[in-house]
């Protein structure tokens, strides 16, 4: 479930975005819908770039390189 969870904001925050322009016609609640569906899309790809980020720093620090430890000799 937590791997799929940012698709599941970004995929949410899509089809909100293509219902607030399908109910354009009530200007409130297709801004309303909009703004939910932005803030979604973003928070989903925010999550996926943090994660991604986040192994890459994870996996730096597990296989530290050893070319600079025999410089320091």
């Amino acid at each position: 479930m937590y791997e799929g969870l940012p698709w599941l904001y970004i995929g949410g925050g899509l089809a909100a975005l293509v219902v607030s322009y399908v109910v354009g016609d009530s200007h409130a609640v297709g801004l309303l819908v909009g703004l939910a569906g932005l803030a979604a899309l973003l928070g989903g790809v925010v999550v996926l770039l943090r994660r991604r980020d986040y192994r890459e720093l994870r996996s730096q620090y597990g296989q530290p390189d050893l070319t600079d430890h025999r410089d320091q000799r």
